[in-house]
């Protein structure tokens, strides 16, 4: 406690931080101001609906990595994922495209150029992205839509109200950035992920009693022993995983400069185990929401087809529905395909942001090299060796967390809700946010000589 009050005897750090509270204040505030076509009886009523199926989860799994929720009918229902999606489609096209390439190796002005063009691109990506929601809206699966404002210039206000509000979450971001502290983008998104915390602790709070043998639908003091023990190991191997590296040793050449001898000092080059982050679950947990409307799509398509002899269309139909079901959450195909996938990503991932060819390029040019291996090509390879071992690991630590929830709602019979907080993507993102906003709270106490909230007395 000593050392979260020492936080707030620095001005500048209590100015920083206050400033960031401010604004994820009015992030939050504006998250439940709603579209002013929208009935909000009837869109309570369709996200109780959604909720209770599997594709209300997936879509609320992934509405979650933008910080908003499945009804995304206020004037932040996009969230912040449109700006996201743009940083990661220029951070891919930037080691295929050579110009952009090129533009990344300039440094700062380099820099200033891709987020503009990301600007740019997140404008046109909450245009597409806010009038497929609103056309949906109006459609008669969602029906949340007043009759009297179902036309094409209301919609348009609506589309502009969401890409609007995207756009200002976005600007709230970079002045965070500036003005704040920590990474303005990812405190919105654990704001977004934090804010479910009270509505899953409801839900275990009143279905929650002291038996040893409760009643069907109830939690017992056995189970919720286990949910608190569980939720503290995963916390303690996220940040275990997350903090931990591979540090391979490296030795400077030596320089002498007329009486003095400069370099021959021996450093580390430390090697992250989770190198792609939290990025491979976000993309295997999106891919793998189109089989299941793929199949299903296809055995409605496939009800009405016969033959002479049999019912083919009926047969078909049985198929398709089968193989929807197998990708539901929590199917043994679904979790088989979600593993596969997020080794996938991660080996992807690893190689689109480490180049081993320019760290053994950098080490050359600053006269350093690793014991025993030759500086270039060698030291290259080396280095890719290395790193495809530890991804390995970490992918394995990814997909065990990735995993955790289903298996914990299956085993224990908990809700989702609570269950999605003892793993998946979401625990992953809080933890690494806040050991990054820690780290930058520590610089700023360690320069002005206060001991860091991290360091022993």
């Amino acid at each position: 406690m000593e050392k979260l009050l020492t936080i707030f005897k620095v001005p500048e750090l209590r100015r920083k931080i206050l400033f960031t509270a401010v604004l994820l204040a009015i992030y939050r505030i504006g998250f439940y101001v709603p579209l002013p076509i929208v009935n909000q009886a009837q869109l309570r009523n369709w996200e109780e609906q959604q909720s209770t199926n599997t594709a209300g989860k997936l879509f609320g799994t992934v509405a979650m990595f933008g910080g908003t929720s499945i009804g995304m009918s206020t004037i932040f229902g996009l969230g912040i994922m449109p700006y996201i999606s743009a940083s990661i489609i220029f951070q891919l096209l930037g080691s295929v495209v050579p110009s952009l390439e090129a533009m990344m190796k300039e440094g700062e002005s380099g820099r200033k150029r891709i987020n503009e063009y990301t600007r740019y691109a997140t404008v046109g990506l909450c245009a597409v992205q806010s009038a497929f929601w609103v056309q949906y809206m109006m459609s008669p699966q969602m029906n949340v839509v007043l009759p009297q404002y179902r036309d094409f210039w209301h919609g348009l206000v609506c589309v502009t109200i969401m890409t609007a509000g995207t756009i200002f979450l976005m600007w709230v971001g970079e002045q965070i950035d500036e003005f704040g502290i920590g990474n303005g983008i990812s405190l919105l998104i654990m704001a977004g992920i934090l804010a479910r915390v009270p509505v899953a602790m409801k839900g275990l709070w009143e279905n929650s009693t002291s038996k040893l043998t409760p009643e069907p639908g109830k939690y017992g003091i056995i189970t919720i022993i286990l949910l608190l023990g569980l939720f503290i190991a995963v916390v303690v191997g996220v940040i275990a995983i997350t903090e931990s590296q591979r540090r391979i040793p490296t030795q400077s050449a030596k320089h002498v400069r007329g009486r003095r001898v400069f370099g021959g000092t021996r450093q580390y080059l430390p090697l992250k185990v989770n190198q792609a982050g939290v990025m491979p679950i976000i993309f295997a947990s999106s891919l793998l929401i189109f089989p299941s409307f793929v199949f299903n799509s296809l055995s409605r398509a496939t009800a009405g087809l016969r033959s002479d002899t049999w019912t083919l269309g009926s047969a078909m139909a049985s198929f398709f529905q089968e193989l929807a079901d197998a990708f539901q959450r929590q199917s043994y195909i679904y979790t088989v395909c979600y593993i596969i996938l997020i080794y996938f990503f991660c080996y992807f991932w690893t190689a689109i942001t480490f180049n081993p060819k320019d760290m053994a390029d950098n080490l050359k040019d600053y006269g350093s090299f690793i014991p025993g291996y030759r500086p270039g090509r060698r030291t290259a390879d080396y280095l890719e060796k290395v790193m495809l071992r530890i991804t390995y690991v970490g992918a394995a630590f990814l997909a065990l967390v990735a995993v955790i929830p289903s298996l914990v709602q299956t085993s224990l019979n908990v809700d989702f809700t609570v269950a999605s907080f003892l793993g998946g993507t979401g625990l992953l993102i809080v933890i690494s946010v806040c050991l990054d906003l820690v780290q930058k709270i520590d610089s700023h106490l360690v320069m002005r000589n206060y001991p860091g909230l991290v360091n022993r007395k």
